[in-house]
């Protein structure tokens, strides 16, 4: 059991090899430092203003005839 733990914790030193550098890297340059974070907020940014164009072209090509049920007419 105890190898299996030395594993896991081997497994997340390797992974977090980037972050370790992102944040020595910190005292040098803050901007470079937080270049991930600034590329992550434009990615989100035209996947929202994608998101938001398809939307309203499915909104102008649905039909908004209320004739979905026989009560509304």
């Amino acid at each position: 059991m105890e190898t299996l733990l030395d594993a896991i914790v081997s497994l997340f030193e390797l992974i977090l090899i980037p972050f370790d550098a992102l944040r020595e890297l910190e005292n040098s340059s803050w901007f470079l430092a937080n270049s991930v974070s600034w590329i992550a907020i434009a990615v989100l940014v035209v996947a929202f203003v994608y998101w938001m164009k398809q939307l309203k072209e499915y909104d102008k090509d649905e039909d908004k005839t209320q004739t979905g049920h026989s009560f509304l007419g």
